[in-house]
């Protein structure tokens, strides 16, 4: 087994640096974020770091790189607080990470994604997506550690497809077709190796 210190990551190459450790924490959850300016211009950019924050209320979590540039999730999200959090399909996956680029016009229309409303989100969804969330912005945290920014949102509602959800309200993701994630350009479809009961002290975990 290899032994990487700190020095040694310390002296990597830049990209290979940041490769190394984007991929190390393992695979991501990946989704498409929706937004929208004061002018109604649309953006909708590629995002790996998304968590969950809380159930109750139902908190999301999003952390951005540090607002030095222009951030237009970012600034959209502070400027009208409603956002939409879209999982991509593993066909629309090629079209999903070109919103990485930089474009000047909206990525829905360069990326080939159809925005769509709802009553209670001033953000467009994307209407290719199986799991759509409507989120409106809480609070954000500045992340003295490395200048990023950490911005909290409640779930407002929830979009998706029929026959997702199971009796325990578990959502089945292989049956949406979500895709994850690892690194910075890699993704991945899953195949579920089994859900287990409610842990406890002195019983094995059933297989549900």
């Amino acid at each position: 087994m290899q032994h990487i210190s700190r020095d040694d990551i310390e002296a990597y190459d830049k990209r290979y640096r940041t490769q190394f450790i984007n991929s190390l924490t393992g695979f991501k959850s990946v989704a498409l974020i929706g937004t929208q300016d004061q002018n109604n211009k649309t953006n909708l950019a590629i995002f790996s770091q998304i968590i969950h924050v809380g159930a109750n209320p139902p908190l999301i979590g999003v952390l951005f790189r540090p607002h030095t540039v222009n951030r237009h999730t970012l600034e959209n999200i502070l400027e009208l607080k409603d956002f939409t959090i879209n999982h991509i399909p593993a066909c629309h996956v090629q079209s999903a990470h070109h919103t990485s680029a930089r474009w000047e016009q909206s990525e829905f229309e360069s990326c080939g994604f159809t925005p769509d409303y709802g009553p209670i989100i001033k953000a467009p969804y994307v209407k290719e997506s199986n799991v759509q969330i409507g989120c409106s912005y809480v609070e954000r945290q500045n992340i003295q550690a490395n200048d990023t920014v950490f911005v909290i949102a409640e779930i407002k509602e929830v979009r998706l497809i029929d026959s997702v959800v199971s009796e325990d309200g578990f959502i089945d993701l292989e049956t949406a077709g979500s895709i994850t994630c690892s690194g910075l350009d890699s993704y991945h479809t899953t195949n579920s190796i089994g859900r287990y009961s409610y842990a406890k002290p002195n019983e094995k975990p059933q297989e549900l």
